[in-house]
């Protein structure tokens, strides 16, 4: 997975706890109908290994038809019956090693629970494709944890491995988000919440995004 649009910071989506069957299916396909999106990442949130699997036999191919990579989550099979793009480890450096060796470059090998920059360090001298700073599901506030944006702009002032940091439930705090320099900002609530248009939530996010570059540079 790679940041291929002008260095500009791109969007990552998480689908949501509980967000399955044909309603979330019609909100992915409009979200990424919408504009730019790097990643899907599809974690399992307790469902059992059938309910998983259906969950992601169905959204796969609508990210693939959109060009977006699909992300599985710790589930090694899943991944390998479903044709999805990669893998997203949230165990500890050597299972991520291992996972990184398996791979050999085939596909993406994602590490997550880089909670401390010891264990970013870590994860990151296994060389995944990317960290990720936060935690599925925990955008239940509007603006993204402290320890998350600090961690993501640490590491992506020293460090070439790319990360996505967790944004808010909100988009009003998107930029602050950017400002860390990660290359990924990863969206769920903000995206397929209550009440909230995907597609417009997408194409909004995007528009900041792109701004937020633009001020950057100027």
């Amino acid at each position: 997975m790679t940041n291929s649009i002008t260095e500009r910071c791109r969007l990552v989506l998480i689908a949501p706890e509980g967000a399955t069957g044909p309603d979330f299916e019609k909100a992915l396909e409009a979200a990424l109908a919408a504009g730019d999106v790097a990643s899907a990442i599809f974690p399992a949130y307790g469902m059992d290994e059938a309910s998983y699997q259906r969950h992601l036999e169905s959204c796969v191919p609508i990210a693939q038809g959109f060009g977006v990579a699909a992300i599985v989550v710790d589930d090694t099979r899943a991944f390998g019956r479903t044709g999805a793009d990669g893998l997203h480890v949230d165990g500890g450096p050597e299972d991520v090693g291992n996972a990184v060796e398996k791979a050999d470059g085939r596909y993406i090998v994602g590490a997550g629970r880089a909670e401390t920059r010891h264990r970013a360090l870590e994860l990151g001298e296994q060389r995944p494709d990317y960290l990720f700073f936060g935690r599925f599901g925990q955008d239940t506030r509007p603006e993204p944890h402290r320890r998350n944006l600090a961690m993501a702009e640490w590491w992506a002032a020293m460090v070439e491995i790319p990360c996505i940091v967790m944004g808010g439930a909100s988009l009003d705090t998107l930029e602050r988000a950017a400002s860390t320099g990660a290359e990924f900002v990863a969206l769920s609530r903000a995206v397929f919440g209550e009440g909230i248009d995907p597609a417009a939530a997408i194409a909004e996010a995007n528009g900041m995004l792109e701004n937020h570059k633009l001020a950057a540079d100027a």
